[in-house]
């Protein structure tokens, strides 16, 4: 879980935006908003030059992943005005060298918020409990997504500004989009201590977001999380859910189809 130890503080002139960055090393800061805006979004800037934005939810310390690897970092805090307008309410930069590369992909963040004892974890240990090893853990995660939760069609016409998914939420009411499928599957993974990739681009020209995973047998596998017992099969948990593995395996090809926008 992220933790917020105060070692590290920068404060808004006016005390209402405070930048906890005594984590940095783990890859993750936690940022906690408590003025009037309605939204609130943190605009992180990696040392490639990348932007990563992260609607924030008001009025308690939420992480925000640090995922462009070792460098100088800035983060902009942006309170809205009205319309599309936002004004910076605290802007800060800051190096970052990390533990390891795999620390920004195993805490909860805005797009995979999860604590110690939801629902989303406690399912996932009890699947860890019936896993002989990692790659069976991560195959019995992706199979208990898609046999339980059903795509949200409402929800994909009519996406609220600035969502965010809730992997509790979506165990809960067993339906949602591909970011809800990607974020209860990233949870269950990184809770369980599997460096898990949410990511967020386009597969074809449809907007979407899928899982890359990380063991020690196989190192980094791009957006394939099923496993057959022999080989990888490129399918995402959304796509998983809703066709047959012909269709799917079809779409996806190689991995090609997919074009990476943001990592969380």
């Amino acid at each position: 879980m992220t933790e917020t130890p105060g070692v590290t503080v920068w404060t808004g002139s006016d005390g209402k935006i405070e930048i906890d960055a005594s984590n940095t090393s783990k890859g993750y800061i936690c940022v906690k908003y408590a003025g009037t805006a309605d939204r609130v979004q943190v605009q992180v800037t990696n040392p490639d030059g990348s932007r990563n934005p992260y609607p924030l939810k008001i009025g308690s310390y939420e992480g925000i992943p640090l995922t462009g690897g070792n460098g100088d970092y800035s983060v902009q805090v942006l309170e809205h005005v009205s319309g599309k307008t936002y004004a910076i309410g605290l802007s800060q930069t800051f190096s970052v060298q990390l533990e390891n590369e795999f620390t920004p992909y195993l805490y909860p963040n805005q797009y995979c918020d999860y604590k110690a004892d939801d629902e989303a974890v406690k399912k996932g240990q009890k699947l860890s409990d019936q896993s002989v090893d990692d790659l069976d853990y991560i195959r019995n995660v992706y199979n208990f997504v898609i046999s339980t939760i059903k795509y949200d069609d409402d929800l994909a016409a009519n996406i609220p500004v600035n969502y965010l998914p809730d992997p509790d939420t979506t165990l809960g009411t067993k339906k949602g989009i591909c970011l809800d499928y990607a974020s209860l599957t990233t949870a269950m993974l990184r809770s369980q201590n599997i460096p898990s990739k949410l990511e967020v681009g386009y597969s074809g020209d449809v907007y979407h977001a899928w899982i890359s995973v990380w063991t020690e047998e196989t190192g980094w596998i791009d957006k394939a999380i099923r496993f057959d017992g022999k080989d990888w099969t490129l399918v995402d948990p959304t796509l998983g859910a809703n066709n047959s593995a012909a269709s799917v395996k079809k779409y996806v090809g190689d991995g090609d189809n997919y074009t990476l926008s943001y990592n969380y």
